[in-house]
C-alpha cells in the first residue's frame, strides 16, 4: 500500500516509524514531514490547507491511505473533502472532529448522554462569563472553546487570574479559538490520557498514557503542548479502562451515532481519576502528543491494518497487542516556548544519543541545512525509550538527552515521577 501521512510534529515522526515496519507498506509519504520523517518517509512540500492540492497528489501518487495526524486538518474539513473525492483517510469528519474543535459541543454532548465530565458554563462575552464566574467556586477552569494548541487553558487559583483568563480570550489571545469561553469546576485527582480506535460503531481500547502538561519540574511553570509522557499509566487500572469505555467512551461514540455524525478514527479522552471514577476533562480526535511516541513504542501489533480496520469498519473482529515494557518520553524544547522560541540554532550528538540501548528519538520540530540540524519549533525533539519499568526506561530517556549537544534547548528532569514512586512504593 502506498501511505501520505498528514503532519510535521513528533506525533507524525512516530506514526511514521511505526508505519515504516509494516509489510503491508509499499511507499510512505508525509506532507510536510520534518528533518527526522525524512529517515523514514518521502517529505513532500503539499501545502496541507490546500485540499485540491492534497486531492491531486493522492490521485497522481496511487495513494491507497491518508492518515491525518493533526487535529486542524481535521477540523478543517479535510477527511469530508477526501472521502468525497473517493479517497480512503483515516480520521473524523469535520463533524465529528467537533469533539476537539469545540469544548463547549463536546460538553453539551456529555450532558446530554449523562457522560461523566465537570460542571461547566459557556460564554460569548466577558461580563456574561465574569458574572457566572462570582458565583463559583474556586480553584476553576478557564478554557478557550476552539483549538488553541494546548495553550488556552487555565487553571486559575483566584478570580483575578481568572478574570484575566477571560480577558485574554475574548481580546484575541488565541484567535477565533477564544471568541467562546467554557469555564469549569475544578476536578481533583490523577490525570490520564486514554486512547481508543473507533470504527463508526465499535470502539477498541488502546492503551493508556500520562502527560506533564506544565514547562517545568515539580509541575510548575504555564501549561504547554507536553514536555514528556509514559506508558502505561498506573492509575488506569483494568477497572478503570472498563470504566472508561462503559461510561464514557462507548457512549459517545453511541451518541455521534445517533446524532448522524458517526465518528471513525481515533479518540483520545483527557481523564481525571477523581475518587468517584473517570471523569472526561476533554476530547482530542487524533493520537496525543507526546503520548504516541510511547505508545508506538510499546504497540507490537502492526499500525496499518489497525488503521484501516478502523476506515472500514471491522474493529469488532480486531485487536492489537502490546509490548509489557514500559516507555517513557521526554520533550526537549526550544529556549522560550511555551512562549515565543528561539528558532535556528544547530543540534548535535542525536546519533550518540539514539545509539543508546532502547532509546528512539522523534523530531518534532526540526529541519535539515546540509548536514545541520536545527531546531524549527517550539518543541523539537522527544528522547523516547522502552524498559522493564517506568524508572528503567526514564534513565535510558535522561542518559541519551544528556548526550545531546543543544545548548538552546531545555527540558524538564522528573517526567514520570508519579509512576516511579508507585514503582518504588512497598507492596
Amino acid at each position: 500500500m502506498n501511505v501520505l501521512l498528514i503532519g510535521s510534529g513528533g506525533r507524525e515522526h512516530a506514526l511514521a516509524w511505526k508505519l515504516a515496519a509494516s509489510p503491508l507498506l509499499t511507499k510512505l509519504y508525509c506532507a510536510p514531514g520534518n528533518g527526522g520523517i525524512a529517515e523514514v518517509a518521502a517529505c513532500v512540500p503539499i501545502p496541507v490547507a490546500d485540499h485540491t492540492a492534497v486531492i491531486r497528489f493522492v490521485k497522481d501518487n496511487a495513494i491507497d491511505l491518508v492518515v491525518v495526524g493533526p487535529e486542524a486538518p481535521l477540523v478543517a474539513g479535510l477527511v469530508d473533502d477526501l472521502t468525497t473525492a473517493g479517497i480512503k483517510c483515516f480520521g473524523p469528519t469535520q463533524a465529528a472532529a467537533q469533539l476537539e474543535g469545540s469544548k463547549g459541543f463536546t460538553k453539551d454532548l456529555c450532558r446530554e448522554f449523562n457522560i461523566p465530565t465537570a460542571a461547566y458554563g459557556r460564554f460569548t462575552d466577558a461580563a456574561a462569563a465574569k458574572a457566572y464566574l462570582s458565583r463559583q467556586e474556586l480553584p476553576i477552569v478557564v478554557k478557550a472553546d476552539g483549538l488553541a494548541a494546548g495553550k488556552g487553558v487555565t487553571i486559575a487559583q483566584t478570580r483575578a487570574e481568572a478574570e484575566a483568563a477571560i480577558d485574554a480570550c475574548f481580546s484575541g489571545a488565541f484567535g477565533k479559538a477564544g471568541s467562546e469561553v467554557v469555564i469549569e469546576e475544578f476536578l481533583a485527582g490523577e490525570e490520564a490520557s486514554f486512547f481508543a480506535l473507533v470504527d463508526g460503531k465499535h470502539a477498541r481500547a488502546l492503551a493508556a498514557a500520562q502527560d506533564h502538561k506544565r514547562v517545568g519540574d515539580g509541575d510548575t511553570g504555564p501549561n504547554t503542548g507536553g514536555m514528556g509522557a509514559y506508558s502505561p499509566a498506573p492509575v488506569m487500572t483494568r477497572e478503570m479502562v472498563e470504566r472508561t469505555m462503559r461510561e464514557i467512551i462507548e457512549p459517545t461514540v453511541a451518541a455521534m451515532a445517533r446524532r448522524g455524525t458517526p465518528f471513525k478514527g481515533v479518540l483520545f479522552a483527557g481523564l481525571m481519576i477523581t475518587a468517584e471514577g473517570p471523569k472526561l476533562i476533554e476530547y482530542n480526535v487524533r493520537f496525543g502528543d507526546p503520548e504516541t511516541q510511547v505508545l508506538m513504542l510499546r504497540l507490537k501489533s502492526d499500525l496499518l491494518p489497525a488503521l484501516l480496520a478502523a476506515v472500514d469498519g471491522v474493529l469488532d473482529t480486531f485487536d492489537v497487542r502490546w509490548h509489557e515494557d514500559a516507555a517513557l518520553t521526554v520533550v526537549l524544547a526550544a529556549k522560550g516556548y511555551p512562549g515565543a522560541p528561539e528558532v535556528g540554532s544547530e543540534i548535535k550528538g542525536i546519533e550518540a544519543a539514539g545509539a543508546i540501548d532502547g532509546v528512539q528519538i522523534f523530531h518534532a520540530g526540526t529541519r535539515r541545512d546540509g548536514d545541520r540540524l536545527l531546531a524549527h519549533g517550539g518543541r523539537v525533539l522527544n528522547v523516547t525509550a522502552r524498559g522493564r519499568t517506568v524508572a528503567e526506561a526514564q534513565a535510558r530517556a535522561y542518559a541519551a538527552a544528556a548526550v545531546i549537544d543543544w545548548p538552546g534547548g531545555f527540558y524538564r528532569h522528573d517526567i514520570g515521577w508519579r509512576a516511579i514512586a508507585r514503582e518504588k512504593a512497598p507492596a
